[in-house]
C-alpha cells in the first residue's frame, strides 16, 4: 500500500519533494497492518490553493487506495513554503482506539 500511495503522489502531483510514511505501528492495529499513513507533498499544484483544497486533490489522486486506509494525515505545501518551514509537524502519540 506504501508504495502504491507513493506512485498515485508522484504521478499526480509531480512533487519537489515527497515523503509518505506507514505509521501504523503507533495505533493499535492488527501487526503488518497497513492502514495509517503520513504523506508529506511538495508540489508547484498547489500554489494558490488553500488547504483544503489541496486535501481534496489528494484525496481524489488516491480514490483507489482510499477505501483501504484508515488514517491519512496530509502536509501539502508549495515549494516556497516547504523553503521556509523545511519539516512536517511531527506526529503525535495515538490516543487509543480501542
Amino acid at each position: 500500500m506504501l508504495e502504491q500511495i507513493r506512485h498515485q503522489l508522484q504521478n499526480s502531483f509531480a512533487p519537489s519533494h515527497l515523503e509518505v510514511f506507514n505509521e501504523s505501528h503507533m495505533h493499535r492495529v492488527e501487526p503488518g497492518s497497513q492502514s495509517h499513513f503520513k504523506a508529506v507533498v511538495v508540489s508547484e499544484a498547489f500554489e494558490g490553493l488553500r488547504t483544503l483544497k489541496r486535501h481534496q486533490q489528494v484525496y481524489a489522486a488516491l480514490s483507489g487506495e482510499m477505501p483501504l486506509i484508515h488514517a491519512l494525515a496530509l502536509h501539502t505545501y508549495t515549494p516556497g513554503e516547504w523553503a521556509e518551514r523545511g519539516e512536517a509537524p511531527k506526529t503525535p502519540n495515538c490516543r487509543g482506539g480501542g
